[in-house]
């Protein structure tokens, strides 16, 4: 029979011990052989003299017996001498012992050590993962169980309880090369229901309580993150502010704790308005709404607020203007400054003629539909404003500027800011909603340096920059670069 060993390399650093490989066993082997050689040859002699002795002394002991007087006295003598090589022997053995060497260590202890021919790991994708379970004992082991089947690590599990079964929520790191068809296939076999699964990235690595406390403090900050804190914490997700005078005129209110409609969020907020949040691909649990809800509770118990921060920026003529934060309590300022701008000024940034110049102003300044900045002179008057307001998925910016402040850099200044804000948030891209002939806001957003898509329909021009091809520089520039034209206009 042959006996195959395979040969396997360790590594070791300083002030550690390795164990011994199959080749360093060979070679102890070999050297216990040799000593077990000359152990052989010493051993035979001793036997072989001890072997002539004994025959010696029996031989002698019977011509003595047979023919001598004193027989008996020598044939116990003999016995003695027997006892005596007897136990000689036996202190020979023990004190130089003739066992053969011990066997190698068990193969499983050579299996554990990392050699260099452990091949590489295979590339992985993040995968986040929701799936329904049984509640019941066992369910979510065998889950695990598939999952490990295929090579699947679980980052991290979120459980959501539902009145029959519970809504489990993985982030996995699945093999590149492994289908979603076969991960799914693999989660129905082993109990899971509803099944749905996307793409996920590294800040999803974050975890859950971490990431909340971070909503949290965001919302706490600035009455604007309401809308993204929700939409970072429930993921793809539509969000609409319903006024509390067009709520009154519906049939159905929510009660005062909201209500959780299958894919349809409604809470209510601190103005006595309503928050609907829908999300059709994936139906809302109650976890997610409990903290949905905790969240609008927070913005509604602290009440109005903004950033307070500001810079003071020079003019390339030597005009010192400030660019700040702005809330419903610019309402008055931006209404004076409306009056101030021409009809061809209001007409490209609204696309008609502006009625009710409060009803735009109350929505587009409200925090629930976006972010505004505002620019005012060392005097405080109001003469830009800057809006990046949600619209369901996408992000829309639009300027004003007062006639008399045009083409000085504000507006390519203010639409920077304005991006760099959309970035910050999480924002994919940003639109800008003008007419063709506006040659102003097509160059500002041109100067962004970022990939434009351009749609064009019945002279109306909408422009698209997508913020995850190129990074956008800092929203705090020390000075205001000049522009050849300045954008009137959205």
């Amino acid at each position: 029979m042959t006996e195959v060993t395979s040969e396997t390399t360790t590594r070791s650093t300083p002030g550690t011990r390795t164990k011994p490989t199959s080749r360093r066993w060979g070679k102890l082997r070999a050297d216990r052989s040799l000593r077990t050689a000359r152990h052989h040859w010493r051993r035979d002699v001793v036997e072989l003299a001890a072997l002539f002795t004994a025959v010696a002394v029996a031989d002698t002991i019977a011509k003595t017996v047979v023919k001598g007087p004193r027989g008996p006295f020598m044939l116990i003598a003999s016995a003695v001498a027997l006892v005596a090589t007897a136990v000689f022997h036996t202190w020979w053995a023990r004190r130089h012992s003739h066992a053969p060497p011990a066997p190698p260590p068990p193969a499983p202890a050579l299996a554990e050590e990392h050699t260099d021919a452990t091949p590489l790991e295979l590339p992985t994708t993040l995968w986040r993962m929701r799936t329904t379970v049984r509640d019941a004992p066992g369910s979510l082991a065998a889950l695990c169980a598939a999952l490990a089947g295929l090579r699947v690590d679980i980052l991290s599990l979120q459980t959501h309880p539902l009145a029959q079964g519970t809504v489990d929520e993985f982030l996995l790191r699945a093999p590149q090369s492994l289908p979603t068809a076969d991960l799914t296939r693999a989660v129905a076999a082993a109990g899971g229901s509803g099944t749905w699964i996307e793409r996920a990235d590294t800040h999803d690595l974050v975890d859950a309580p971490t990431r909340i406390l971070g909503l949290a403090t965001r919302t706490a900050l600035d009455a604007a993150e309401l809308p993204l804190a929700l939409r970072q914490l429930l993921g793809r997700c539509t969000i609409r502010s319903v006024p509390a005078k067009s709520r009154a005129r519906t049939a159905q209110n929510s009660p005062v704790e909201g209500r959780l409609d299958d894919c349809v969020l409604r809470l209510q907020d601190g103005e006595g308005g309503e928050i609907v949040i829908e999300r059709p691909y994936l139906p809302f649990t109650p976890t997610e709404f409990a903290r949905a809800r905790a969240l609008v509770e927070l913005d509604a118990r602290l009440g109005p607020r903004i950033p307070r921060a500001q810079d003071v920026l020079t003019l390339p003529e030597g005009n010192a203007i400030t660019v700040r934060r702005a809330d419903l309590s610019d309402v008055g300022a931006a209404k004076a400054m409306h009056e101030r701008c021409s009809p061809d000024t209001l007409r490209l940034r609204y696309h008609g003629p502006v009625g009710d110049a409060d009803k735009y102003l109350n929505h587009l300044l409200g925090p629930r539909h976006g972010r505004t900045l505002a620019v005012q002179t060392a005097s405080g008057r109001l003469v830009a404003l800057g809006h990046l307001l949600w619209d369901g998925d996408e992000t829309e910016v639009a300027l004003l500027v007062e006639d008399d402040w045009q083409r000085r850099g504000i507006g390519a200044e203010l639409l920077d800011r304005l991006v760099a804000m959309a970035v910050e948030a999480g924002c994919a891209s940003v639109y800008a909603v003008t007419r063709a002939a506006n040659t102003g806001m097509v160059a500002a957003m041109r100067g962004l340096g970022l990939p434009l898509d351009y749609q064009i329909e019945e002279g109306t021009l909408v422009i698209t920059a997508r913020l995850d091809a190129v990074p956008v520089n800092s929203p705090l520039p020390s000075a205001v670069r000049p522009s050849p034209a300045d954008p009137e206009d959205r």
